[in-house]
């Protein structure tokens, strides 16, 4: 099941790019619901929300080391909450998304524009970034406790 998911992610994340950097970055911006929400291209060359500009080897390295902490839990912890799986599945896809553009690109490719509340643009791989964080903080705060005490 999380190969699955780590592909699913990857998989549409690279799609969703590869339409943007084709159809998006000749017209730079494109409104689906004007002064809402809108497709607008976005060479990331930082972290999120564009912090940390040009620190392609620092992001490189960093997502290779948590990704791999992630994968040997993932792996050696099958029988753990599917909440937990799911979460950390998730976050894996993402940064693998990511990280396969800063690796070909040198930076990454983002394309997602809340123009209302003038959110920075971000792309399919943060969006399962965050969801998956959120998930395993719920995990954390909610429910690791609970299995805890029942093996107790």
């Amino acid at each position: 099941m999380q190969l699955f998911i780590v592909a699913f992610i990857v998989a549409l994340d690279q799609v969703t790019k590869y339409l943007a950097k084709t159809y998006l970055k000749p017209v730079g911006s494109i409104p689906l619901i004007p002064n809402v929400f809108h497709f607008t291209y976005v060479e990331n060359r930082g972290a999120a929300f564009g912090i940390l500009q040009n620190q392609r080897w620092l992001f490189i390295v960093l997502t290779v080391v948590i990704s791999a902490v992630i994968v040997y839990y993932l792996f050696t912890h099958r029988q753990e909450s599917i909440v937990l799986t799911i979460a950390l599945s998730m976050i894996l896809g993402g940064a693998i998304g990511n990280l396969i553009d800063r690796l070909r690109l040198g930076y990454v490719v983002d394309m997602l524009h809340f123009v209302l509340i003038d959110y920075p643009v971000f792309n399919v791989a943060d969006s399962f970034v965050v969801i998956g964080t959120l998930l395993l903080a719920y995990y954390i705060l909610f429910m690791a406790d609970s299995r805890e005490r029942q093996f107790s």
